[in-house]
């Protein structure tokens, strides 16, 4: 595991067994996670989306406490994974990375709650599944639209984003800011300490 720029968002790079047979990897390890992150990855709903080339789904958000955090992997196809740093008064507030998943190299993102995530799907039927650590929950999901230039996303200018009515219809920043719905930067410090304070160490 590698740690972005921004504080809370990671990728995962497995190492890939290649035979005649196909490839094997790992895509989660418990362990190895908590020790890189500091704390464990409860999860409580697992999710999967197919998407057509271009459909661009984001950035969503949810509220701290207790957030959502996700873990990210494409397992068909390619998609161009962003992380977005929501957090009012976080040192990198408004910074975007992004990460190429795909079913060749099986890289995988975490982003710890209060950060925004996005992707675009490069290819046909681009199959994405993750590991939430909260369920959803309507009232305390919010998006931001992912055009909004106040974020400047650098999207591949060769395909033609694809946006579900929902994502098309989301406020920009400045109007998420403006009227709170932002997660601030130590609320959700303050939520990463108390899962780090919960963690259990592992017996030798």
């Amino acid at each position: 595991m590698r740690e972005l720029s921004i504080e809370g968002a990671w990728v995962v790079e497995p190492q890939v067994f290649l035979d005649s047979r196909g490839s094997f990897h790992e895509w989660f390890k418990g362990d190895r996670f908590a020790a890189a992150t500091g704390h464990g990855l409860g999860l409580a709903q697992a999710n999967c989306s197919v998407s057509a080339r271009g459909t661009l789904r984001g950035v969503h958000f949810a509220d701290v406490p207790p957030g959502q955090a996700k873990y990210v992997k494409c397992v068909r196809g390619a998609v161009l994974d962003v992380v977005v740093d929501l957090r009012t008064g976080s040192p990198t507030f408004k910074r975007w990375e992004q990460v190429l998943l795909d079913d060749r190299d099986h890289r995988a993102v975490h982003i710890a709650e209060g950060l925004g995530h996005a992707f675009l799907a490069l290819t046909e039927d681009a199959t994405v599944v993750y590991l939430c650590s909260e369920g959803y929950a309507p009232a305390r999901e919010h998006g931001i639209h992912p055009l909004d230039p106040d974020l400047a996303i650098e999207w591949p200018t060769h395909l033609t984003p694809l946006l579900s009515p929902k994502d098309s219809s989301a406020i920009c920043l400045a109007e998420a800011e403006e009227r709170g719905l932002l997660p601030s930067y130590a609320a959700c410090t303050a939520w990463y300490a108390r899962q780090r304070a919960t963690l259990i160490p592992a017996q030798p």
